[in-house]
């Protein structure tokens, strides 16, 4: 998962860039980037690290330019080197820069007839250079020394055709402007808002609502599935439909857990649509575990659950506490590799406050439960703290799939819920009950009768659906190779040399 931002404006971009991807920070924790252009001139900044590191005063002031792009990450595809932090540069035709939320599922294909038929080379493993280098490559076959809004459409279209998977992209082409795009189902978001100002209208393109509105944009809408825009050097705003055949499917894993709660995607609010899936499981427990269910207080597992579990203990008519106190300055857990690294990071990220536990009946909420790990440690942190019996609660419903198109879920035997049953994991994990929400409720707790258009969603970390097609299990099994911790940690432990940790103005002047 990954945050991407662009922006047309008519003043120098790059503090606006840096305030954004600092929206977006939860979306990506591991590297961070930023590339403007000033006068035909790239400069580009990216490493490994939070955007309040990478990115100093002597970085921000050589970044020159009323137009830029910027990006988040956290590694889905590839490794977890530098060389692959965002935005990705290649110097034909024009010289583009593109930052990409997502992945791709045909990667190896493309890569190949890239290299072999489209003599481009690549220099890492990372899918957003493949989709790079697939959007230049067909918009070089354009040959035109100026293109216009169609010639980008027209490019966009073939890169649908092209690509499978899940991509949200913004792209800037030196001198011609900023492109965003989206894939035919609408699995990753973004958005597009408009500011007015004395010298005319800027515009922004962003994972989530809340790098806009924080920035002082106006929201006008999500960029949907399958449809470019494409803001030029004038200031003009363009827009298309490119996809032939395209739905609304986003990924519903979003809404659980990626998305802040404040943000608005697809005309969904994050934060209505996790109260819903507290509702919705407060009405589980109630018709499961009854009215006598014997829960004295409710407390979430910060951050995600928050919402969530406070609407479920007003359902329960039972006390809600904040019962764990987070170190703001751990990063995303189960996103981590290696099970003891998880295990050492949750210790230090929550520290139990022991009053809300000693003798009492606790119901933990958790967003939901991949590997079991996190959770296991944090039900024996409040037995520790004095709790009589710890339940525990899943605001989403059993991830038995990994995830393919963006989310770095493990390989499908590290899950834990994989090919187990409920009363498996809740003895492996150490619950005295265990409950997960069930699909359809989770469903109907995203859906709203204000947006018709988004009735279905990309479920598949729960039900193996995956919307593109053309997932199998050898596909599964080689995605297991790559994500599993031992692929990773001998991964982690590879030196790459690079040149990407620096400042780099691209016609050539690196400045340190």
């Amino acid at each position: 998962m990954c945050g991407v931002v662009g922006i047309a404006g008519k003043s120098p971009v790059n503090q606006m860039l840096f305030d954004a991807l600092t929206m977006l920070q939860h979306r990506g924790q591991d590297a961070a980037g930023i590339v403007t252009c000033h006068e035909g001139r790239l400069f580009l900044r990216k490493d490994n690290g939070m955007v309040r590191d990478v990115f100093h005063t002597r970085h921000m002031r050589a970044l020159r330019g009323n137009y830029g792009i910027g990006h988040v990450r956290y590694p889905t595809a590839g490794s977890s080197s530098s060389a692959e932090a965002q935005p990705f540069y290649v110097n034909s035709p024009y010289g583009i820069t593109l930052a990409h939320n997502g992945n791709l599922t045909n990667t190896r294909d493309i890569h190949d007839d890239l290299f072999k038929t489209d003599l481009r080379h690549m220099n890492t493993d990372s899918d957003s250079e493949v989709l790079l280098n697939a959007f230049a490559h067909e918009l070089q076959k354009r040959g035109k020394l100026v293109p216009t809004a169609d010639d980008i459409f027209d490019v966009v279209a073939r890169v649908h055709e092209r690509c499978k998977g899940a991509y949200a992209v913004v792209a800037m082409i030196t001198g011609q402007g900023i492109v965003g795009f989206r894939d035919p189902n609408g699995i990753r978001p973004l958005i597009y808002g408009s500011r007015e100002t004395e010298q005319g209208t800027e515009y922004i393109l962003a994972s989530e609502s809340v790098a806009i509105t924080a920035l002082g944009f106006k929201v006008e809408r999500d960029v949907l599935p399958g449809e470019a825009i494409f803001i030029d050097e004038a200031g003009q705003l363009h827009t298309k439909q490119c996809a032939t055949n395209y739905q609304y499917s986003p990924c519903i894993f979003e809404y659980v857990y990626f998305a802040r709660p404040d943000a608005t995607i697809d005309g969904i609010s994050v934060y209505k649509a996790r109260l819903k899936m507290g509702e919705k499981l407060a009405q589980k427990i109630l018709r499961e575990w009854g009215d006598e269910h014997d829960i004295d207080v409710v407390i979430p597992i910060p951050d995600t659950s928050r919402t969530s579990a406070l609407e479920l203990a007003n359902m329960l008519g039972v006390k809600f506490r904040e019962g764990f106190m987070k170190n703001r300055y751990i990063g995303r857990t189960f996103i981590m590799p290696g099970q003891q690294q998880r295990k050492k990071s949750v210790r230090h990220k929550l520290n139990p406050v022991e009053l809300e536990f000693q003798n009492k009946n606790v119901l933990l909420v958790d967003d939901s439960i991949v590997r079991g790990t996190t959770c296991n440690e944090i039900i024996q942190m409040a037995r520790d703290a004095g709790a009589k019996k710890v339940f525990f609660a899943s605001a989403a419903p059993m991830v038995k799939y990994p995830n393919v198109y963006g989310i770095d879920m493990p390989a499908k035997s590290e899950l834990i819920a994989a090919n187990r049953s409920v009363e498996e994991i809740r003895e492996i994990i150490g619950a005295d009950r265990l409950i997960f929400q069930d699909l359809d409720d989770l469903k109907e707790a995203v859906r709203t009768t204000k947006v018709p258009a988004v009735r279905e969603f990309d479920c598949s970390v729960f039900d193996g659906v995956y919307v593109t097609g053309g997932i199998d299990e050898q596909y599964l099994d080689n995605l297991q190779q790559q994500r599993n911790d031992s692929a990773k940690n001998e991964q982690d432990g590879y030196v790459d040399v690079n040149i990407d940790a620096a400042s780099v103005d691209l016609t050539g002047i690196t400045e340190e």
